[in-house]
């Protein structure tokens, strides 16, 4: 069932393209939320505003945050897109987001065997970046945005930091995802447009913020990563599967090797390259695992940002996390720049 309130914004605290978080009234004293701006406009100081309750209501983590639905303070809002693509489509908030692929009909040429690192987290992208960087300096590093989590891309302080210095030269945003520089309808597109728009050496590609997981083998958005890795193999790309791993988790199933790698593995037809690491066993079925050289670069020395998390964790509190995500972006940036 749905959960609405209505507050009033006392503050907004910061602003970047496509998001503003706030501080809000519901009548018990400020509570953080943030408003979408493509869908829902501008925010200001004594505005009364609707806000979805929903996943604070129900404890959730990435996702615990009231959204604006709507600002009372508006009559309404028009603001046409660029074309007749709608994304969020068949919803109250559907909107005008446009397609790239109107535009570009790069986006049905073939990838000339560029890398495209798949990842189940979000919290992947930043240390597979360092980790493509560390190997190969000088490459050009687009971030595709499936829909299996966060559905826009605005809410990723990660894609924003990377963008504002340079180690993102762009994104694309694709299926029901959006808000990316490029907008695609499907994955595969994203990825043509990545490599021959935005002049990507490498595509990272994977959920937004936040995943979906039951426990069970199938019912995790994680499994977005199987289209990423036969869509990228099948338009002439070279998959590389990020392995999630861990030393610190406190669930079995994600203990070691993430069952979720495992499964994403075994789902699918191509067979992606794995770079080996602590918890990646060499004999794992349904992909390839790469032994990195580490002479060249060793995972443990590529610097990752003190304050990144993997779930919720420091390097320092899960290494083998950090381990297995940096060594999936040198493999990336081996092949991109190879020897």
């Amino acid at each position: 069932m749905s959960r609405f309130r209505t507050g009033t914004v006392v503050e907004v605290t910061s602003r970047r393209p496509g998001l503003e978080r706030l501080l809000v009234d519901l009548g018990e004293g400020p509570v953080p939320a943030y408003a979408l701006t493509e869908l829902v406009g501008d925010c200001s100081a004594g505005d009364r505003v609707v806000l979805n309750t929903a996943a604070v209501e129900l404890g959730l983590g990435t996702g615990g945050h009231h959204v604006v639905h709507w600002n009372l303070a508006r009559d309404g809002i028009v603001e046409p897109g660029p074309d007749h693509v709608l994304k969020l489509r068949y919803t109250s908030l559907q909107f005008e987001a446009g397609t790239s692929e109107l535009e570009h009909p790069e986006c049905d040429v073939p990838l000339p065997g560029t890398p495209v690192v798949a990842c189940s987290l979000h919290s992947h992208l930043v240390p597979v970046v360092a980790g493509i960087h560390a190997r190969a300096p000088g490459a050009r590093i687009a971030w595709v945005q499936t829909d299996g989590g966060a559905l826009p891309l605005a809410l990723s302080d990660d894609v924003a930091t990377l963008r504002a210095d340079g180690r993102l030269v762009g994104t694309v945003s694709a299926g029901n995802a959006f808000g990316g520089d490029l907008e695609a309808v499907t994955v595969t597109s994203a990825l043509a447009l990545a490599v021959h728009v935005l002049g990507a050496d490498v595509v990272v590609a994977g959920v937004g913020p936040g995943v979906a997981g039951t426990g069970t083998r199938n019912g995790t958005s994680a499994l977005d990563a199987v289209g990423v890795v036969d869509l990228a193999a099948a338009t002439g790309g070279r998959p590389v599967l990020c392995a999630r791993c861990s030393s610190a988790e406190d669930r079995g199933r994600h203990l070691g090797l993430s069952h979720h790698t495992r499964s994403i593995a075994q789902l699918t037809h191509a067979r992606p390259l794995v770079a080996r690491s602590g918890a990646v066993p060499g004999d794992l079925a349904g992909v390839e695992v790469v032994t990195l050289d580490e002479r060249i670069v060793p995972p443990a020395a590529v610097d990752v940002d003190d304050a990144h998390r993997i779930m919720g964790r420091s390097r320092a509190q899960d290494p083998v996390a950090f381990e297995a995500a940096v060594a999936a972006g040198l493999l990336a940036g081996q092949l991109a720049q190879p020897d």
